[in-house]
């Protein structure tokens, strides 16, 4: 037990352990993406409120969601412990420089992660948390006609302080009831502070995948000449530019939206 102690103590046990973590968190980002591309539905946030529903009250979903947290927290801590340590360890700068976007991004893992780390716990305090921990985020209902599979959508008042959501048959019509969190997506991206401060976490997020993809693999030794290439492929076009793009098109989309209104 003390050599596996030591070993994660050690500074490749912190690497592979962010390295771990990285990769976990990258999968959940394209499972998030998929979920959240429900906001460009014309459906008046059906999809997206069942969506956000299934999330917070799938058991096996929740078991992840508080995996997910953790993974966040020991991702940053060890971040952090490893750029004291290297600054400590290398006090003065390398003279040479290298202006390669890949090399900017290494160069500035600790602040981008910095800025991630803020969005984080602004987005999470905005949007988890008000929905699960307060009764600031309202009701909708809605009624979807069997035969024409026709929805039409109004405002809900639950009569119980304890009701979450709920799913019945009335007559040819099914009926869910469920928490709004559209809507409170809608009014927080129709606010200008909001969306810069989203798009520069996507920024942030476009450079911090760009070298933290790519070291994840290196650092848990998975390097071929045949498939290190498809690695590099795929963190720089898929996690670099297509998963902050399309996280950064919906405040964006929201916001001009609310500017026609």
């Amino acid at each position: 037990m003390s050599d596996f102690k030591q070993t994660f103590n050690s500074s490749l046990g912190k690497k592979l352990i962010m390295a771990l973590t990285g990769l976990f968190l990258c999968t959940f980002l394209i499972v998030h993406l998929g979920g959240n591309l429900l906001l460009f539905s014309k459906d008046g946030g059906f999809g997206f409120n069942v969506y956000a529903n299934f999330l917070t009250h799938f058991p096996p979903v929740e078991v992840v969601a508080y995996l997910l947290y953790l993974s966040i927290i020991v991702h940053a801590v060890y971040a952090l412990v490893l750029t004291i340590g290297n600054r400590k360890a290398r006090p003065v700068k390398y003279a040479s420089s290298n202006n390669s976007p890949a090399s900017v991004s290494s160069k500035n893992m600790g602040l981008l992660g910095s800025i991630l780390l803020v969005f984080i716990v602004i987005h999470m305090s905005d949007f988890w948390y008000k929905y699960k921990y307060t009764d600031t985020v309202a009701f909708k209902e809605y009624r979807t006609n069997l035969s024409s599979g026709i929805t039409t959508v109004s405002d809900f008042t639950p009569t119980s302080k304890d009701f979450e959501h709920s799913v019945s048959t009335q007559g040819d019509e099914e009926v869910v009831r469920v928490k709004d969190i559209h809507t409170k997506v809608a009014a927080s991206f129709g606010q200008l502070w909001y969306v810069i401060i989203y798009v520069i976490a996507m920024g942030a997020l476009s450079f911090h995948l760009l070298h933290g993809f790519q070291s994840a693999f290196r650092t848990v030794g998975w390097i071929h000449r045949k498939y290190t290439p498809v690695i590099e492929f795929v963190g720089t076009w898929l996690f670099a530019v297509i998963i902050p793009l399309g996280f950064a098109l919906m405040p964006l989309v929201y916001y001009f939206q609310s500017l026609s209104k």
